[in-house]
């Protein structure tokens, strides 16, 4: 596997996370055999090689203390940060930590796969002109809910000063594949065509679908991807729980707010 240049490090994964979600309230602590979603997406996101960190960006919001707390109780770097600029609460993060090299995912992937997560540092470290890089550029390749992103601490910087579009805000990282030919993006792809898939957690089908899959894979720290895929050919009426789920567009924005971007998690 291809090593970070000291130039890129360190890489800091942020994990966005709150309490706050209209169609599955709090689901960021909610039980996944035995442990909080949250946990179960910072502790396979630490398995990455590539990381040098893992943080958790949640809002000033006192609805969040509870997030707070629940990262200062297991030891998980945590800061806070506006609740519906997620844009800028990415650069808090990476100010306050001094990421070079920052890599998005959202609390609400609890199937987030640190293999997925190399992969993606390492396409994206092999391009030095490279700004930004993601398995979502291609919607069809990875399933829904492994999503990785991973952009410089530049290109951060000036989409925190330039974008201005609320869904810019929200989704933190249009600003960079918004205008073809703008950034120089990598897109890493699966060998396959998965994106039909949905192993994200915004509804309560979502939530029984992944609860169903750490109840069959019985060693739910270790597991890949790939093993989901097996279980799903396995047990194809798994993948029917939450198949009917609309995944939101990244134009969509939170309808609480005309001012600000609303945050999806």
């Amino acid at each position: 596997m291809k090593q970070v240049p000291e130039e890129r490090k360190p890489v800091h994964a942020v994990i966005q996370a709150r309490m706050g979600s209209s169609r599955l309230p709090d689901k960021v602590l909610l039980d996944i055999a035995g442990r909080p979603m949250l946990a179960r997406v910072v502790e396979r996101a630490r398995q990455a090689k590539l990381l040098d960190n893992v943080i958790v960006a949640t809002t000033i919001d006192a609805e969040d203390d509870p997030v707070a707390d629940f990262c200062e109780a297991k030891g998980f770097p945590c800061c806070r940060g506006p609740v519906f600029d997620v844009l800028a609460r990415y650069h808090v993060a990476a100010e306050s930590f001094k990421g070079q090299t920052i890599v998005r995912i959202t609390a609400d992937c609890p199937l987030i796969d640190p293999d997925v997560i190399d992969r993606t540092i390492a396409e994206f470290v092999k391009q030095p002109a490279a700004v930004y890089a993601s398995n979502r550029l291609e919607r069809y390749t990875y399933p829904v809910g492994l999503d990785v992103e991973v952009f410089t601490r530049a290109g951060l910087d000036q989409a925190f000063k330039e974008a201005e579009k609320p869904y810019q805000r929200e989704h933190v990282t249009p600003f960079f594949y918004d205008e073809p030919g703008k950034f120089n993006l990598v897109s890493v792809e699966a060998e396959g065509e998965y994106g039909q898939l949905r192993w994200t957690v915004d509804t309560p089908e979502d939530l029984v679908f992944i609860r169903e899959v750490y109840q069959r894979l019985t060693d739910r720290e270790n597991f890949r991807w790939n093993d989901v895929l097996r279980l799903l050919q396995e047990k194809p009426e798994l993948a029917e729980i939450n198949a009917h789920i609309h995944h939101k567009g990244y134009r969509e924005t939170d309808s609480r707010s005309n001012n600000e971007a609303g945050a999806a998690s």
